[in-house]
C-alpha cells in the first residue's frame, strides 16, 4: 500500500515539456469526462456560486491552469441557465491546451483564453474579479502554492475558488482502478492516483493561509474526494 502520509513530488507526465498532440488530447476529453461525471466541475460551481450575488454586474472570471477549457465551458452552460453575466477567461501555459480549448469552446461567446504562465499575470492587465482554479494546485509544490496563494488573493477583487484532490487511500485506488479499467489514456492511467498522490490534505491547506496570513477562507471537503476552498478579499 502507498505511504499517502506526505505529498508526493514525482513529475506527471502531463508535466512534460512535450506531449504528443493526439495523446493531449485523449487526456483532455477523458478530463472532461471524469470531472463531469464525478461531480468535479459541481465543485467548482458551488465556490462560484458563493461568491457572486449582483445579477445586474458581468463578473471577470480567470481561471488558472484552464487546459483544455471544460471547466469554463460547464461554468458558462451554469450561467446561461442561472442567468449570470460572466465574462471568462481561460490561462494555460501550454499552447496545444490553448488550441484545443478555444477550439471545443466555439460558440461560446463570453469565453476566451490567454497562453501565459500564471506568474506572468500581473503584466497581461488582468483586473479578474474571481479567480478559479481546478486540479492546477496539485502540480507544484508547496512553496509554489504558498506564492500562488499570495498572488490571487491579491490580484482576485472579490474572491478565489479552488477545487482540488484530497490525498488518501480510498481516492488513490478507487481512481486507480476506475482509470486502469476504462481508460484509453497512458496519461491518464498513470496521472490520475500521482494526482491524488500530490494532493492535499486539510492540515495542508490550513498550513498554507497560515504561512499568508489569509484569514477570509473557507476549507471544505467535497464528494469525489474534492477540497473545495473558497477565499474573500
Amino acid at each position: 500500500m502507498v505511504d499517502l502520509t506526505s505529498r508526493s513530488y514525482q513529475k506527471e507526465l502531463l508535466d512534460q515539456d512535450y506531449i504528443p498532440l493526439a495523446d493531449l488530447e485523449r487526456n483532455l476529453l477523458e478530463l472532461d469526462f471524469i470531472n463531469t461525471w464525478l461531480g468535479g466541475h459541481a465543485v467548482t460551481i458551488q465556490g462560484l456560486s458563493s461568491l457572486i450575488k449582483d445579477k445586474s454586474k458581468t463578473y471577470t472570471v480567470l481561471d488558472i491552469g484552464s487546459g483544455g477549457g471544460d471547466t469554463l465551458r460547464y461554468v458558462s452552460e451554469w450561467a446561461t441557465r442561472k442567468n449570470w453575466k460572466l465574462n471568462l477567461i481561460g490561462l494555460d501555459y501550454k499552447s496545444e491546451a490553448i488550441s484545443f480549448a478555444q477550439k471545443h469552446s466555439e460558440g461560446f461567446a463570453n469565453i476566451s483564453f490567454i497562453e501565459s504562465d500564471y506568474r506572468l499575470i500581473s503584466s497581461l492587465k488582468l483586473e479578474p474579479d474571481i479567480i478559479i482554479s481546478s486540479l492546477f494546485c496539485h502540480h507544484l509544490d508547496n512553496e509554489q502554492i504558498v506564492e500562488f496563494l499570495n498572488l490571487v488573493s491579491k490580484k482576485a477583487k472579490i474572491g478565489f475558488v479552488i477545487n482540488d484532490l484530497h490525498r488518501n487511500q480510498w481516492a488513490y485506488y478507487s481512481i486507480k482502478w476506475l482509470t486502469g479499467f476504462f481508460s484509453k489514456s497512458y496519461l491518464v492511467k498513470n496521472d490520475a492516483p500521482l494526482s491524488v498522490w500530490r494532493g492535499f490534505s486539510r492540515a495542508d491547506w490550513v498550513s498554507y493561509f497560515e504561512t499568508i496570513r489569509i484569514e477570509k477562507v473557507e476549507i471544505k471537503w467535497k464528494w469525489a474526494f474534492r477540497w473545495l476552498i473558497v477565499g474573500r478579499v
